[in-house]
């Protein structure tokens, strides 16, 4: 489908992703004087591909997002000069095997120096899917560094879409749930402190001591 801009948009990047038996033609508008984003999806597909139940939701936020929210660590930061928020930081370490890096690309938009020190505008995506169902999901975050010379501050701005068949939706919601388990164990479980006096520890001579 074909999408009209305004004057808020004055840049644009397409990717063609791989997705079943087609392809999907994902486009990022992106305006290099601020953070705002979006995105565009058009599809080519030699078959109706309605019957895969497949799904295309964008996440402004993405901590209001499963995928996110369970298998990525996000990164926040804030001082004068630098203003973070969802920052995307790594895949957490217990579902290392379950999601496949695909891409990680940065353009950039300009190179600006303040007070000595050289930044660069950017645009940077990162593209990940599940190991199951590697052709059948993708998650794209957009990353968009903004420099404003005026404040000599950089914000970092996230946006993300996910494109997955109904299949792949029932795994991400079923690991979402098992994280959420783990989680609630983990915060439940008591620390028994350790007794310092040592009145309450059996030592092993204690035990061969009852036994002769």
């Amino acid at each position: 489908m074909s999408l009209t801009l305004g004057k808020t948009f004055d840049r644009e990047y397409k990717l063609r992703i791989p997705f079943l038996d087609g392809f999907y033609d994902i486009g990022v508008f992106f305006n290099k004087k601020s953070t705002f984003l979006l995105f565009n999806v058009d599809s080519e597909f030699p078959n109706d591909i309605d019957s895969h139940g497949t799904k295309v939701n964008m996440f402004k936020n993405l901590e209001s997002s499963k995928f996110v929210e369970t298998f990525l660590n996000l990164h926040n930061y804030r001082k004068q000069s630098l203003d973070i928020i969802n920052q995307f930081q790594s895949v957490k370490n217990e579902y290392f095997h379950d999601v496949n890096y695909l891409f990680n690309e940065t353009i950039r938009v300009a190179r600006i120096e303040v007070d000595g020190r050289v930044l660069y505008d950017a645009l940077t995506l990162y593209g990940l899917s599940l190991s199951a169902f590697n052709n059948e999901s993708i998650f794209i975050i957009a990353e968009r560094q903004n420099i404003i010379k005026k404040l000599d501050k950089k914000l970092v701005r996230t946006t993300g879409i996910q494109i997955c068949t109904a299949r792949a939706v029932k795994m991400i919601n079923e690991f979402h749930l098992e994280s959420r388990k783990s989680k609630s164990f983990r915060n439940n479980v008591k620390k028994i402190p350790i007794d310092s006096d040592n009145k309450n520890i059996i030592s092993l001579n204690d035990i061969d001591e009852e036994q002769v």
